[in-house]
């Protein structure tokens, strides 16, 4: 594996099992993962939290089973925000989509197994545009994979904001009637999604931003105005670990654009 662009910044104060246990349940309000139990595990979620992604990803999938979530979040995380090399970018996210169908195989019941495969191929796609992955089937996979995760974990906040931003992408990208007949997408169903995802997570800078985004694909400029507070509210929140630090200073770009 080559080297991983590093974290540019350094996460003050660093974690440690005693403080990641405190803030646990506010780390993990959006992918609804359990605490884990084994030392071994925990350190690779402490590696992750301080924004050692590649280390969190060798010591995930080096653990087997137990470790395969923190591995798989940790190279999306790491692709999706610090990768430079598109290619480089395109497969790890496959790969992290093939550990995590594989895990399903073997523990049907893990939420994660199946998170984690819809948001890899999901941000696979965008880099393909969507409406190549939905001609290639990906749409499909993600949102069974999504819902699949919902019905297994039904506070996943993230879950519900990706299958709100599957809806408005598609309709975004092919329209209401064709996304309705052909891709199952529903302007209603997204919306109701994005307010769920909301209400399970209201503080999350991911939750505010992508709930903007998706009211602009789903009712255009009649919501500008409650989509640009919603994104001056996530550009507003102070992060507390590198993956907040990460989208914080993307909303943050894109606002000062």
């Amino acid at each position: 594996m080559d080297a991983w662009t590093p974290f540019p910044w350094t996460v003050t104060p660093r974690f440690d099992s005693t403080n990641l246990q405190h803030q646990w349940g506010r780390l993990h309000m959006g992918d609804a993962e359990p605490w884990p139990e084994r030392a071994d595990v925990l350190e690779a979620w402490i590696q992750f939290h301080n924004g050692e992604f590649q280390r969190a990803a060798l010591s995930g999938i080096a653990l087997g089973d137990v470790g395969m979530n923190v591995a798989n979040k940790a190279t999306c995380i790491y692709a999706n925000y610090l990768e430079p090399r598109e290619h480089a970018r395109q497969l790890l996210l496959m790969e992290a989509a093939a550990r995590a169908e594989a895990l399903q195989k073997r523990e049907p019941d893990n939420a994660g197994a199946w998170y984690w495969q819809a948001y890899a191929l999901a941000r696979y796609g965008q880099s393909i545009s969507v409406a190549k992955a939905l001609t290639q089937g990906l749409g499909g996979k993600i949102r069974l994979a999504l819902e699949t995760t919902i019905a297994l974990a039904t506070r996943h906040a993230d879950a519900h904001l990706a299958l709100a931003g599957y809806h408005a992408e598609v309709i975004d990208k092919v329209g209401a009637l064709v996304g309705g007949m052909t891709h199952g997408a529903s302007k209603d169903a997204g919306l109701a999604l994005y307010q769920k995802a909301l209400a399970l997570n209201p503080d999350s800078a991911i939750t505010l931003s992508e709930y903007a985004n998706g009211l602009i694909m789903l009712e255009g400029h009649k919501r500008m105005e409650e989509a640009r507070h919603l994104q001056d509210r996530a550009a507003a929140v102070q992060p507390l670990d590198a993956m907040e630090r990460l989208y914080v200073a993307s909303v943050r770009l894109v606002l000062e654009g």
